[in-house]
């Protein structure tokens, strides 16, 4: 198709797409999307090459979060039944970062619920982060809405990657949150940046956000320049307020990845929450759509795929892990 020709062709001499091209993009029919595909997957060779970067994480610390996110299960508005508990203890997550080593994960990502980690889980969390570089993982961390010095305390306790999504765009953000804000995200996210943190940020994809609100966050996560982008798909989870919605289908899934590979050409594309639920039997196609990273293992209150299914799908690909 000549609108991919195009494209493909301005993003690989080092231009980048406007809005009005990535709406184009979005138009493209199925019978355009193995086209599209393939100038996806040729993009990500050429700016990221065969190696897939693998993460895993693990949740710390569930449940009794005051926030009121609407597409999650442990926040206040919902009446989901999970699990609940406090800071897991260092042993716990050291184990668990030890067993995703062990399998070749190259980063390690330690989750708390919550609208931030308090001072004493903090520093016990520290101490965490100390243990996983020992380990030989790359250390990250999502602990909520942390201002400079926090975060600062966490790089010299050997942070690599701090984690926090936008979730959508500015404009549908207010639709799904009423306890923070979205500048509140991009203040945690500039304040990474300030001391020197690597940052993954994102967003979730299905909550009812427009194909505009998707661009639009692209373009928000292009600005900040982040080096890792997580994409998400919404699990619906009975007794959220988003529990009743319809999986995205798996078509619209994978556009979606290649529509981010276009504009974040350089950038790592992870497809992470949701990605069995939402790609069915299509999931051996993420990496033809554009993807180089995926988050393994379990998620946060949903599960995901196993170490081992994922190294089969890389392998079989003709792509390799890329270790720490």
């Amino acid at each position: 198709m000549k609108i991919i020709d195009d494209l493909i062709n301005k993003v690989i001499t080092g231009h980048s797409i406007t809005k009005a091209e990535a709406a184009a993009i979005t138009e493209i029919p199925q019978s355009g999307i193995p086209a599209l595909f393939a100038a996806a997957s040729a993009l990500r060779d050429k700016f990221i090459g065969d190696s897939v970067d693998l993460c895993a994480i693990i949740n710390a610390k569930s449940g009794a979060c005051p926030e009121d996110c609407s597409y999650c299960a442990q926040s206040s508005k919902s009446k989901s039944e999970i699990a609940v508990y406090p800071l897991a203890s260092k042993k716990t997550i050291t184990d668990k970062a030890a067993e995703a080593k062990a399998v070749g994960v190259k980063r390690f990502c330690i989750v708390t619920s919550g609208r931030k980690a308090g001072k004493k889980e903090l520093e016990d969390i520290g101490t965490m982060i100390a243990e996983i570089r020992k380990i030989g993982l790359l250390p990250c961390a999502t602990l909520g809405l942390l201002d400079k010095d926090e975060l600062s305390f966490l790089k010299d306790s050997g942070l690599e990657r701090y984690h926090h999504n936008l979730e959508t765009s500015e404009r549908f953000f207010p639709e799904i949150c009423s306890t923070h804000t979205y500048y509140d995200k991009l203040k945690t996210i500039e304040a990474a940046k300030s001391v020197g943190l690597s940052v993954c940020s994102g967003g979730i994809f299905g909550l009812g956000e427009t194909w505009e609100d998707k661009i639009d966050m692209a373009f928000a996560i292009k600005k900040l320049d982040v080096d890792s982008v997580p994409i998400n798909f919404l699990v619906p989870v009975k007794g959220t307020s988003l529990g009743s919605r319809e999986h995205i289908q798996p078509f619209e899934a994978l556009k979606i990845i290649s529509l981010y590979r276009f504009i974040l050409p350089s950038k790592q594309i992870r497809v992470c929450g949701g990605r069995v639920q939402a790609l069915k039997d299509f999931h051996p196609l993420v990496f033809m759509a554009g993807a180089d990273s995926l988050l393994t293992g379990n998620y946060l209150t949903t599960t995901g795929r196993s170490y081992e299914d994922d190294l089969r799908l890389i392998r079989d690909y003709g792509l390799k892990v890329l270790f720490p």
